[in-house]
């Protein structure tokens, strides 16, 4: 009985202890929190500093020059002499040059063609022997007109004489010592002399008339030998010029029709390009009597990733604008045409007129009401208006009293506008390598003090907490990672 009141007794006991030892610990417990929440209370409630937003931009300064614009367009390579191959009679081809072949190359004077030419020698003989008579015929006409005045002038003296014995006869009459007859057969004598006369001017006139018509006879065989001179010439093709031949259509031993085109000649050294461009383009390269400048220009061609680029000048445009077109036509000769062909697709660009005080900015910084942003004294972006002079590509040139010396916006954004605050970014600074970060020794104490306050500070995420601890302890510490701690511990 004893002994079970004293296992009573004890056991009571114990609870009691472990009870009162509960309410210890829930009371220091309590105690801990209060003490935690009055500090946390006593605390100033941290408001985050609101801060202005910074954009990044690239700028760039703008600088008045002088600037001559360009002009680009699409244009056509042709050559300036160009000659069609015909021949002027039809045959059959007896013989060709060797370099009578599309691509060949030829000097001026060389034989080409040659067709036959047996007819064209036989008119060409007869032609000849024609002349021959014809020559014959007038000297023969010639003999006969000097014969004819032989005979006139000796019909004249006989006449004179018939008149001399007429009279002699009429004066013996006279005297009583001649009969009436002998004066009658005087008179007969003189009429039959002067009819003479009359007959051998009729022969001269005849003789006159036989040369004349002997002369036109000799003419038109002259003609008809030119003629025929020509058509046997006409059976060879020469070359005119220097050049290389193409749109080759003839063979040796084929047979060629008159006029009909065989090939084109072609003066590689003397090429032109042809490129349309608009209205307003070509009035300015109007000067001021409304003729077209000689303005130069380069001309490209692009040959499979390799370009050929010579110099041109400009020369002329064209007189009309053809049917379905617009804008104009201009011809620029090239100076130097190695590489290039007739037919090329080129790209022309020509020098239009200098431009004073113009300034040159990408395209980018321009927006549709021509305007641009500039950065001001406190890096705020301003608006400024501007007069658009070309657009070159991606760039733009532009005039304006009010951004000389100024920082330009390089590219604009819907994000930017008047009165913005901007990090400018100038030309070359985004192209350098990052700076490396200063590094610095800690001493043991001031490495300890700055571990023990990150690892105090409640707001710090645990690995950041990590990540700054793992920094603190490597031999060098970047100094900003130093000053910012620091700066937050207050010395």
């Amino acid at each position: 009985m004893k002994a079970g009141i004293m296992r009573f007794f004890r056991q009571a006991l114990i609870g009691l202890t472990l009870l009162t030892l509960s309410v210890g610990i829930l009371s220091y417990a309590g105690y801990l929190i209060k003490d935690a929440l009055s500090e946390r209370f006593a605390q100033e409630a941290r408001v985050p500093q609101p801060r202005e937003r910074t954009f990044a931009v690239n700028v760039v300064t703008a600088e008045p020059k002088v600037i001559t614009p360009q002009l680009e367009a699409f244009g056509e390579i042709k050559s300036r002499r160009t000659l069609d191959l015909r021949l002027a009679l039809g045959g059959q081809v007896t013989g060709l040059s060797e370099n009578f072949v599309d691509g060949g190359q030829v000097k001026s004077g060389e034989k080409l063609v040659e067709i036959d030419d047996a007819d064209a020698q036989s008119f060409y003989l007869k032609a000849k022997a024609d002349i021959m008579d014809a020559k014959a015929e007038v000297e023969d006409a010639e003999r006969a007109l000097l014969l004819s005045k032989d005979e006139l002038e000796a019909a004249l003296k006989q006449s004179a004489l018939r008149e001399t014995a007429l009279f002699r006869q009429r004066d013996l009459q006279v005297r009583g010592v001649g009969t009436k007859a002998a004066v009658e057969a005087s008179e007969l004598a003189l009429s039959s002399a002067e009819q003479s006369v009359l007959n051998r001017r009729s022969a001269v006139d005849q003789a006159k008339a036989r040369g004349a018509s002997a002369g036109t006879r000799l003419i038109r065989s002259q003609l008809a030998l030119d003629d025929a001179s020509r058509r046997l010439e006409d059976t060879k093709l020469f070359s005119k010029f220097d050049g290389v031949l193409s749109n080759i259509t003839l063979v040796e031993g084929g047979i060629v029709t008159a006029n009909e085109r065989i090939g084109r000649l072609i003066d590689p050294n003397s090429l032109e390009v042809a490129f349309r461009v608009s209205t307003e383009q070509y009035s300015r390269l109007l000067n001021e009597n409304g003729q077209i400048i000689n303005a130069r220009a380069s001309v490209s061609l692009n040959l499979m990733g390799s370009d050929i680029t010579t110099n041109a000048v400009l020369e002329r445009d064209s007189g009309s604008v053809a049917e379905g077109q617009t804008g104009r036509l201009l011809y620029a000769k090239l100076e130097k045409a190695i590489g290039f062909k007739p037919g090329d697709y080129v790209v022309v660009k020509v020098d239009e007129p200098e431009l004073r005080f113009a300034i040159n900015l990408p395209a980018s910084a321009l927006n549709a009401d021509n305007q641009v942003l500039i950065l001001n004294d406190e890096d705020r972006l301003e608006n400024v208006n501007v007069s658009l002079l070309r657009r070159q590509g991606d760039n733009v040139i532009i005039r304006s009293r009010d951004l000389p010396g100024k920082e330009v916006v390089a590219q604009r954004s819907p994000l930017l506008g008047t009165g913005i605050k901007v990090r400018a970014v100038r030309s070359g600074e985004a192209d350098k390598p990052p700076k490396a970060p200063e590094m610095i020794e800690l001493t043991e104490e001031r490495r300890q003090k700055l571990i023990k306050f990150i690892e105090g500070n409640k707001w710090i995420p645990k690995t950041a907490k990590e990540r700054t601890i793992g920094k603190l302890k490597k031999e060098k510490v970047p100094a900003e990672v130093v000053n910012r701690i620091e700066s937050r511990m207050g010395g």
